[in-house]
Protein backbone atom coordinates (compact mmCIF):
# COMPACT_ATOMS: atom_id res chain seq x y z
CA UNK A 1 0.00 0.00 0.00
CA UNK A 2 1.28 3.42 -0.98
CA UNK A 3 2.09 5.82 1.84
CA UNK A 4 -0.49 8.59 2.01
CA UNK A 5 0.45 11.95 3.48
CA UNK A 6 -0.88 15.44 4.01
CA UNK A 7 -1.10 16.26 0.29
CA UNK A 8 -3.11 13.14 -0.51
CA UNK A 9 -5.45 13.69 2.43
CA UNK A 10 -6.10 17.29 1.37
CA UNK A 11 -6.96 16.14 -2.16
CA UNK A 12 -9.10 13.32 -0.75
CA UNK A 13 -11.08 15.66 1.51
CA UNK A 14 -11.90 18.03 -1.36
CA UNK A 15 -11.98 16.97 -5.01
CA UNK A 16 -11.76 13.18 -4.50
CA UNK A 17 -14.60 13.13 -1.94
CA UNK A 18 -16.83 15.21 -4.22
CA UNK A 19 -16.11 12.90 -7.16
CA UNK A 20 -16.76 9.78 -5.05
CA UNK A 21 -20.12 11.18 -3.87
CA UNK A 22 -21.13 11.84 -7.47
CA UNK A 23 -20.16 8.31 -8.57
CA UNK A 24 -22.00 6.76 -5.62
CA UNK A 25 -25.22 8.77 -6.00
CA UNK A 26 -25.44 8.43 -9.79
CA UNK A 27 -24.66 4.72 -9.78
CA UNK A 28 -21.38 5.04 -11.66
CA UNK A 29 -19.19 7.12 -13.95
CA UNK A 30 -18.68 6.29 -17.59
CA UNK A 31 -15.25 4.96 -18.40
CA UNK A 32 -15.01 7.47 -21.26
CA UNK A 33 -16.07 10.49 -19.20
CA UNK A 34 -13.79 13.34 -20.35
CA UNK A 35 -13.32 14.61 -16.78
CA UNK A 36 -11.21 11.57 -15.93
CA UNK A 37 -9.30 11.44 -19.19
CA UNK A 38 -5.51 11.76 -19.10
CA UNK A 39 -5.69 15.54 -18.90
CA UNK A 40 -9.17 15.84 -17.48
CA UNK A 41 -9.90 18.21 -14.57
CA UNK A 42 -10.78 15.35 -12.21
CA UNK A 43 -8.03 12.97 -13.27
CA UNK A 44 -5.86 13.49 -10.18
CA UNK A 45 -8.81 13.00 -7.83
CA UNK A 46 -9.92 9.91 -9.77
CA UNK A 47 -6.42 8.40 -9.64
CA UNK A 48 -6.45 8.80 -5.83
CA UNK A 49 -9.83 7.10 -5.56
CA UNK A 50 -8.57 4.27 -7.72
CA UNK A 51 -5.35 3.98 -5.72
CA UNK A 52 -7.33 3.86 -2.47
CA UNK A 53 -9.60 1.18 -3.90
CA UNK A 54 -12.74 3.29 -3.54
CA UNK A 55 -13.81 2.77 -7.16
CA UNK A 56 -13.77 -0.32 -9.34
CA UNK A 57 -14.48 -0.92 -13.02
CA UNK A 58 -17.74 -2.64 -13.93
CA UNK A 59 -16.74 -4.50 -17.13
CA UNK A 60 -20.35 -5.07 -18.20
CA UNK A 61 -21.43 -1.43 -18.06
CA UNK A 62 -18.02 0.01 -18.94
CA UNK A 63 -18.30 2.36 -15.96
CA UNK A 64 -16.59 3.07 -12.67
CA UNK A 65 -18.68 2.27 -9.59
CA UNK A 66 -18.20 3.16 -5.91
CA UNK A 67 -16.87 0.66 -3.33
CA UNK A 68 -18.03 0.56 0.31
CA UNK A 69 -15.56 2.81 2.21
CA UNK A 70 -15.77 0.57 5.29
CA UNK A 71 -13.96 -2.18 3.40
CA UNK A 72 -11.18 0.21 2.42
CA UNK A 73 -10.67 2.26 5.58
CA UNK A 74 -8.94 -0.45 7.61
CA UNK A 75 -6.45 -1.12 4.81
CA UNK A 76 -5.50 2.56 4.70
CA UNK A 77 -5.80 3.73 8.31
CA UNK A 78 -4.58 0.67 10.24
CA UNK A 79 -1.06 0.71 8.73
CA UNK A 80 -0.78 4.42 9.60
CA UNK A 81 -1.75 3.73 13.23
CA UNK A 82 0.72 0.86 13.40
CA UNK A 83 3.47 2.99 11.89
CA UNK A 84 2.66 5.82 14.33
CA UNK A 85 2.88 3.46 17.32
CA UNK A 86 6.20 2.15 16.06
CA UNK A 87 7.54 5.70 15.66
CA UNK A 88 6.42 6.66 19.18
CA UNK A 89 8.07 3.55 20.61
CA UNK A 90 11.24 4.14 18.62
CA UNK A 91 11.42 7.82 19.63
CA UNK A 92 10.98 6.87 23.30
CA UNK A 93 13.86 4.40 23.03
CA UNK A 94 16.06 6.99 21.34
CA UNK A 95 15.18 9.51 24.06
CA UNK A 96 16.11 6.99 26.74
CA UNK A 97 19.40 6.23 25.02
CA UNK A 98 20.27 9.93 24.86
CA UNK A 99 19.18 10.37 28.47
CA UNK A 100 21.58 7.65 29.58
CA UNK A 101 24.41 9.30 27.66
CA UNK A 102 23.54 12.73 29.04
CA UNK A 103 23.55 11.41 32.59
CA UNK A 104 26.95 9.81 32.04
CA UNK A 105 28.31 13.06 30.61
CA UNK A 106 26.94 15.23 33.41
CA UNK A 107 28.56 12.98 36.01
CA UNK A 108 31.92 12.92 34.22
CA UNK A 109 34.77 15.21 35.32
CA UNK A 110 34.88 16.91 31.93
CA UNK A 111 31.32 18.21 32.20
CA UNK A 112 31.97 20.23 35.34
CA UNK A 113 33.68 23.54 34.66
CA UNK A 114 34.23 24.63 38.22
CA UNK A 115 31.79 24.74 41.14
CA UNK A 116 29.36 27.18 39.47
CA UNK A 117 27.43 27.16 36.20
CA UNK A 118 25.38 30.14 35.06
CA UNK A 119 22.08 29.29 33.37
CA UNK A 120 20.35 31.77 31.12
CA UNK A 121 17.03 31.96 29.32
CA UNK A 122 15.71 28.74 27.89
CA UNK A 123 18.63 26.71 29.27
CA UNK A 124 17.16 26.76 32.80
CA UNK A 125 14.15 24.49 32.21
CA UNK A 126 16.01 21.63 30.50
CA UNK A 127 18.81 21.82 33.08
CA UNK A 128 16.35 21.47 35.97
CA UNK A 129 14.55 18.63 34.21
CA UNK A 130 17.78 16.72 33.60
CA UNK A 131 19.03 17.37 37.15
CA UNK A 132 15.80 16.06 38.67
CA UNK A 133 16.03 13.04 36.36
CA UNK A 134 19.50 12.35 37.80
CA UNK A 135 18.27 12.47 41.42
CA UNK A 136 18.69 9.17 43.22
CA UNK A 137 18.06 10.06 46.88
CA UNK A 138 16.48 13.42 47.71
CA UNK A 139 14.92 16.57 46.26
CA UNK A 140 14.47 19.77 48.25
CA UNK A 141 12.57 22.63 46.60
CA UNK A 142 11.54 26.07 47.82
CA UNK A 143 8.98 27.90 45.68
CA UNK A 144 8.21 31.48 46.80
CA UNK A 145 5.12 33.48 45.82
CA UNK A 146 2.06 31.41 44.82
CA UNK A 147 3.91 28.46 43.33
CA UNK A 148 3.91 27.07 39.84
CA UNK A 149 1.94 28.63 37.02
CA UNK A 150 -0.78 26.57 35.41
CA UNK A 151 1.14 26.18 32.14
CA UNK A 152 4.12 24.71 34.05
CA UNK A 153 2.01 22.29 36.07
CA UNK A 154 1.86 19.20 33.80
CA UNK A 155 5.63 19.16 33.21
CA UNK A 156 6.36 19.68 36.91
CA UNK A 157 4.01 16.88 37.95
CA UNK A 158 5.38 14.46 35.35
CA UNK A 159 9.00 15.25 36.26
CA UNK A 160 8.63 15.03 40.02
CA UNK A 161 6.22 12.09 40.15
CA UNK A 162 8.73 10.13 38.04
CA UNK A 163 11.44 10.91 40.59
CA UNK A 164 9.23 9.90 43.51
CA UNK A 165 8.41 6.59 41.84
CA UNK A 166 12.14 5.90 41.56
CA UNK A 167 12.32 6.07 45.34
CA UNK A 168 13.54 9.66 45.63
CA UNK A 169 12.28 11.50 48.73
CA UNK A 170 10.97 15.00 48.18
CA UNK A 171 10.14 18.01 50.35
CA UNK A 172 8.69 21.23 48.93
CA UNK A 173 8.25 24.57 50.70
CA UNK A 174 5.77 27.28 49.66
CA UNK A 175 4.53 30.49 51.22
CA UNK A 176 1.15 30.47 52.96
CA UNK A 177 -0.37 32.34 49.99
CA UNK A 178 0.06 29.21 47.85
CA UNK A 179 -2.80 27.61 49.77
CA UNK A 180 -5.17 29.84 47.80
CA UNK A 181 -3.73 28.83 44.43
CA UNK A 182 -5.72 26.16 42.55
CA UNK A 183 -2.75 25.08 40.43
CA UNK A 184 -0.63 24.54 43.54
CA UNK A 185 -3.39 22.46 45.15
CA UNK A 186 -3.46 20.23 42.08
CA UNK A 187 0.32 19.84 42.13
CA UNK A 188 0.38 19.06 45.87
CA UNK A 189 -2.34 16.43 45.49
CA UNK A 190 -0.36 14.71 42.72
CA UNK A 191 3.03 14.61 44.45
CA UNK A 192 1.63 13.93 47.94
CA UNK A 193 -0.08 10.82 46.57
CA UNK A 194 3.40 9.55 45.68
CA UNK A 195 4.87 10.32 49.11
CA UNK A 196 6.15 13.90 48.82
CA UNK A 197 5.89 16.29 51.77
CA UNK A 198 4.77 19.89 51.28
CA UNK A 199 4.70 22.71 53.83
CA UNK A 200 4.07 26.47 53.81
CA UNK A 201 5.71 29.35 55.65
CA UNK A 202 4.69 32.94 56.31
CA UNK A 203 8.14 34.33 55.56
CA UNK A 204 9.57 35.24 52.19
CA UNK A 205 12.41 33.10 50.83
CA UNK A 206 14.25 32.72 47.56
CA UNK A 207 13.70 29.94 45.06
CA UNK A 208 15.89 26.91 45.66
CA UNK A 209 16.30 23.37 44.28
CA UNK A 210 18.72 20.91 45.88
CA UNK A 211 19.44 17.54 44.25
CA UNK A 212 20.93 14.78 46.43
CA UNK A 213 22.66 17.46 48.54
CA UNK A 214 25.34 17.71 45.85
CA UNK A 215 23.78 20.28 43.52
CA UNK A 216 21.83 23.45 44.33
CA UNK A 217 20.11 25.73 41.82
CA UNK A 218 19.41 29.31 42.90
CA UNK A 219 18.22 32.42 41.04
CA UNK A 220 20.71 34.98 39.81
CA UNK A 221 20.68 38.57 41.03
CA UNK A 222 18.92 39.81 37.88
CA UNK A 223 16.09 37.35 38.49
CA UNK A 224 15.91 36.02 34.92
CA UNK A 225 18.56 33.34 35.22
CA UNK A 226 19.86 30.62 37.48
CA UNK A 227 23.10 29.51 39.06
CA UNK A 228 23.99 25.84 39.54
CA UNK A 229 26.16 25.37 42.63
CA UNK A 230 28.26 22.25 43.26
CA UNK A 231 30.64 23.55 45.93
CA UNK A 232 29.97 21.15 48.89
CA UNK A 233 30.23 23.70 51.71
CA UNK A 234 27.90 26.15 50.00
CA UNK A 235 25.39 23.42 49.13
CA UNK A 236 25.48 22.29 52.77
CA UNK A 237 24.83 25.89 53.88
CA UNK A 238 21.81 26.19 51.57
CA UNK A 239 20.44 22.88 52.83
CA UNK A 240 20.77 24.14 56.41
CA UNK A 241 18.76 27.26 55.51
CA UNK A 242 16.08 25.05 53.96
CA UNK A 243 15.95 22.79 57.03
CA UNK A 244 15.51 25.76 59.39
CA UNK A 245 12.63 27.07 57.28
CA UNK A 246 11.13 23.60 57.03
CA UNK A 247 11.02 23.23 60.82
CA UNK A 248 9.00 26.45 61.15
CA UNK A 249 6.63 25.64 58.28
CA UNK A 250 3.16 24.09 58.49
CA UNK A 251 1.96 20.98 56.59
CA UNK A 252 0.06 21.60 53.36
CA UNK A 253 -2.90 19.21 53.19
CA UNK A 254 -6.40 19.29 51.73
CA UNK A 255 -7.84 18.94 55.26
CA UNK A 256 -6.28 21.99 56.83
CA UNK A 257 -9.21 23.76 58.54
CA UNK A 258 -7.67 23.58 62.06
CA UNK A 259 -4.53 25.25 60.70
CA UNK A 260 -6.20 28.15 58.93
CA UNK A 261 -6.54 30.34 62.03
CA UNK A 262 -2.86 29.95 62.82
CA UNK A 263 -1.89 30.61 59.21
CA UNK A 264 -4.09 33.72 59.08
CA UNK A 265 -2.46 34.92 62.32
CA UNK A 266 1.01 34.41 60.83
CA UNK A 267 0.08 36.37 57.70
CA UNK A 268 -1.37 39.14 59.90
CA UNK A 269 1.86 39.29 61.92
CA UNK A 270 3.94 39.39 58.74
CA UNK A 271 1.83 42.28 57.42
CA UNK A 272 2.37 44.17 60.67
CA UNK A 273 6.13 43.65 60.43
CA UNK A 274 6.09 44.96 56.87
CA UNK A 275 4.21 48.10 57.96
CA UNK A 276 6.42 48.74 60.98
CA UNK A 277 9.48 48.22 58.79
CA UNK A 278 8.25 50.97 56.44
CA UNK A 279 8.15 48.72 53.38
CA UNK A 280 6.23 49.88 50.31
CA UNK A 281 3.16 47.88 49.34
CA UNK A 282 4.83 46.09 46.37
CA UNK A 283 7.66 44.95 48.66
CA UNK A 284 5.25 43.82 51.37
CA UNK A 285 3.10 41.98 48.83
CA UNK A 286 6.13 40.19 47.40
CA UNK A 287 7.37 39.12 50.81
CA UNK A 288 3.96 37.66 51.67
CA UNK A 289 3.68 36.05 48.24
CA UNK A 290 0.40 37.81 47.42
CA UNK A 291 -0.78 40.39 44.91
CA UNK A 292 -0.65 44.11 45.81
CA UNK A 293 -4.45 44.11 45.91
CA UNK A 294 -4.52 41.26 48.44
CA UNK A 295 -1.84 42.98 50.51
CA UNK A 296 -3.91 46.18 50.53
CA UNK A 297 -6.85 44.12 51.78
CA UNK A 298 -4.69 42.82 54.65
CA UNK A 299 -3.82 46.40 55.61
CA UNK A 300 -7.49 47.37 55.38
CA UNK A 301 -8.38 44.51 57.73
CA UNK A 302 -5.84 45.83 60.24
CA UNK A 303 -7.36 49.31 60.06
CA UNK A 304 -10.76 47.83 60.78
CA UNK A 305 -9.35 45.69 63.61
CA UNK A 306 -7.77 48.71 65.32
CA UNK A 307 -10.71 51.03 64.49
CA UNK A 308 -8.66 53.61 62.56
CA UNK A 309 -8.97 55.32 59.19
CA UNK A 310 -5.40 55.96 58.06
CA UNK A 311 -2.10 54.12 58.08
CA UNK A 312 -0.63 56.82 60.29
CA UNK A 313 -3.33 56.16 62.86
CA UNK A 314 -2.78 52.44 62.47
CA UNK A 315 0.94 52.80 63.19
CA UNK A 316 0.28 55.00 66.18
CA UNK A 317 -2.30 52.63 67.64
CA UNK A 318 -0.11 49.55 67.15
CA UNK A 319 2.78 51.38 68.77
CA UNK A 320 0.61 52.49 71.70
CA UNK A 321 -0.46 48.87 72.29
CA UNK A 322 3.05 47.51 71.86
CA UNK A 323 2.16 45.49 68.74
CA UNK A 324 5.33 44.40 66.94
CA UNK A 325 4.27 41.55 64.66
CA UNK A 326 6.56 39.22 66.60
CA UNK A 327 3.97 38.33 69.24
CA UNK A 328 4.00 34.70 70.37
CA UNK A 329 0.46 34.78 71.72
CA UNK A 330 -1.58 31.82 70.52
CA UNK A 331 -5.21 31.94 69.49
CA UNK A 332 -6.24 30.03 72.58
CA UNK A 333 -4.56 32.65 74.80
CA UNK A 334 -6.16 35.45 72.81
CA UNK A 335 -9.57 33.83 73.18
CA UNK A 336 -9.09 33.55 76.95
CA UNK A 337 -8.29 37.27 77.15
Amino acid sequence: MTDFGLGERSLFETAATALYEEIATQGGLARTDPRIADRGPDREAFDLLQELGLVTLDELDESWVAVDPATVQSRVVAPMGQQGAQLISESAQWAQAFSNLSQTWRQSPGSVKGPFTELRGEAIGPYITSSVADASEELLTAQPQTGRAIDQLPAAIEREVAALRRGVTMRTLYQHAARRNAATHKYVAAVAAEGAQVRTLDEFFNRLIVVDRRLAIVPTREGNGGLAVREPSLVHYLVDIFERSWERARPFTNRETPLMRDIAAEQRAMTIRMLIGGHADPVGAKRLGVSPRTYAAYVSDLKHEFAVDTRFQLGYEMGRQGITGNDTETHDEADRD
